[in-house]
């Protein structure tokens, strides 16, 4: 493995000057359309000392209580220490030896790739373009690609973002594999508390579809979108002074009203997911960090304690808290790669694999209107490419990837701190750079 190594001067008060709180980018706006940004040197947080000595600088302080740690540069050291600035959960590795990746690593930067654009690019462009903080790929389970940057390190937890719900997603298809939750049962038959909210007449199949038809908006660009009243209830950004709104999870999903039909299009919205760790936290009796180290960090032989960000009563982020090493992100995606089976045991039901990866319904996907993604699809809450070699992915907010091509027998994850939240910034560079790695590892 190794670290990007940078020279420049600092540049991190200037750099402030763009930061850019949850920012998202347009599904309608071309990446060359954005506003020119200071790039991945620049803003890397050793290069310019931020949160180093003791105290640090009160220029180069990130704290969540000013809500600094949300806004970028200062996401770029915040994403790789999240248990620094908030309340978190731990999800035990248990006492077990660490699975250990074989290594074969290959020179794969000199990889051609043309962008979405037409831009032509090198793999090894990638994660600069992408402002990446880890990258590694696996082939056949052998670490052939390995690389950290800015605050990214092998051995420090980065916050998954939405790529947490894809584990919630797997561990609902666990649970319905196991016979212990009926994806076609409505949701008040495991949670009653939400028979007056949006979820009152919906189907658990529904949420892990992204189906359901609730008044509750994911841009980032509107003030009063109901994602920030979500992110306050669960205190991942800072509750004003005077703050009356919800305080926990629970409190807010309840409050959800319906808007639409269920089942007519497929809408992403981080409620459901919480709606969904809900569900699987009521049918197995058990939080969502007890459940995870119990049923899959525990046998995944990971090499780190993985950890969730919670609320107020210490109830775990479903829709976005988990953070872990990028190794153990690529121990669970391999693990899916093979069909749930890793470390010598079959870690989850082949049959849960079986129904991730069969696929959501395409034509509602498309109503969702992803100019990046066309012909994809969505299926307990991973994405489907529908590409000729069934790759399918986890996706965050920010950059943060679980890439699988079981045609290629290739993983890679990526963990980053993007300006901008939607991936609509980075997918023209980093959806044709993961093919392009696939189709060299494929020859």
């Amino acid at each position: 493995m190794t670290r990007l190594s940078a020279r420049r001067a600092s540049v991190f008060a200037g750099a402030s000057l763009l930061a850019l709180a949850l920012a998202t980018f347009p599904h309608d706006v071309r990446a060359e359309d954005a506003p020119k940004l200071p790039d991945a040197t620049q803003t890397d947080p050793v290069v310019n000392s931020v949160m180093r000595g003791f105290p640090p600088s009160a220029d180069k302080t990130v704290r969540f209580s000013d809500g600094s740690s949300g806004k970028f540069p200062g996401t770029r050291w915040a994403f790789s220490h999240i248990r620094e600035l908030v309340p978190t959960a731990n999800v035990w590795r248990g006492e077990g030896p660490v699975a250990q990746l074989p290594r074969a690593e290959r020179d794969l930067d000199k990889i051609a790739v043309t962008t979405m654009d037409g831009k032509q690019i090198t793999f090894g462009d990638m994660p600069a373009l992408t402002y990446a903080d880890g990258l590694l790929v696996l082939h056949k389970g052998k670490i052939v690609y390995e690389k950290y940057f800015g605050a990214g390190d092998a051995h420090r937890p980065h916050i998954a973002f939405s790529v947490t719900k894809s584990f919630v997603g797997t561990l609902a298809a666990t649970l319905a594999a196991q016979g212990k939750l009926d994806p076609e049962a409505r949701v008040v038959k495991y949670v009653p508390e939400l028979k007056d909210s949006a979820y009152g007449d919906s189907t658990v199949r529904q949420v892990m579809d992204m189906t359901i038809g609730v008044k509750y908006s994911e841009n980032y660009t509107d003030p009063k979108a109901e994602v920030f009243d979500y992110a306050r209830a669960g205190g991942m950004v800072p509750q004003p002074p005077g703050y009356t709104g919800p305080k926990t999870f629970f409190e807010f999903l309840v409050t959800l009203q319906k808007e639409g039909e269920h089942d007519a299009a497929f809408a992403y919205k981080t409620s459901n997911a919480e709606v969904l760790a809900w569900i699987v936290k009521r049918t197995s009796g058990q939080s969502m960090a007890d459940l995870l180290s119990q049923q899959i960090w525990q046998k995944l032989g990971a090499e780190n304690d993985a950890y969730f960000m919670v609320d107020s009563i210490g109830t775990e982020s479903g829709g976005g808290g988990l953070n872990t090493t990028l190794r153990d992100l690529a121990r669970f995606g391999e693990m899916i790669r093979n069909k749930g089976r890793f470390n010598g045991q079959q870690i989850i039901p082949a049959e849960a694999v079986a129904d991730i990866v069969k696929g959501g319904d395409k034509e509602k996907f498309a109503k969702a209107g992803y100019k990046t993604l066309p012909g994809w699809s969505y299926r307990d809450m991973w994405w489907q490419t529908r590409n000729e070699n069934g790759a399918f992915e986890a996706r965050g907010i920010y950059g943060q990837a679980i890439y699988i091509d079981p045609k290629a027998e290739m993983v890679i994850v990526r963990y980053a701190s993007h300006p901008y939240a939607a991936n609509g910034a980075n997918d023209p560079v980093t959806l044709p750079a993961f093919a392009a790695v696939a189709k060299e590892l494929m020859k």
